[in-house]
C-alpha cells in the first residue's frame, strides 16, 4: 500500500463522521453495499486514499470506480444501489 500524507489521516464519510484507514471496508470483501462503496469514494475523494491504491485495494477496474464517483456525484449514496442502476444512468 501506498505511504498516506499525514494531512489526510480522515476525511469526512458519506455520513458526516470521520473516516480513517481501519474503518474501511476490508480489502477482501465480497459484498458492495452502498455504504461501503459510498465510504471508498468518500475516502479517495478526500485525499485518503488514492485512486489506484483503492482500485488496487479492492480489485476494481478503473472504469467501475469511475462509475461509483459519476453515481454518488449526482446521486448521493442512493445512486449507488445496483437496484436502481438503469434509473440512475439515464
Amino acid at each position: 500500500m501506498e505511504q498516506q500524507n499525514t494531512r489526510n489521516l480522515s476525511v469526512p464519510g458519506p455520513d458526516g463522521q470521520m473516516l480513517t484507514l481501519a474503518d474501511l471496508p476490508s480489502p477482501n470483501i465480497s459484498r458492495w453495499v452502498t455504504r461501503r462503496k459510498a465510504e471508498v469514494v468518500a475516502a479517495v475523494s478526500g485525499g485518503l486514499l488514492s485512486r489506484k491504491a483503492a482500485c488496487d485495494r479492492y480489485s476494481l477496474s478503473d472504469e467501475e470506480f469511475e462509475t461509483w464517483e459519476k453515481l454518488y456525484s449526482r446521486h448521493g449514496t442512493k445512486g449507488l444501489r445496483t437496484t436502481r442502476l438503469q434509473q440512475y444512468r439515464r
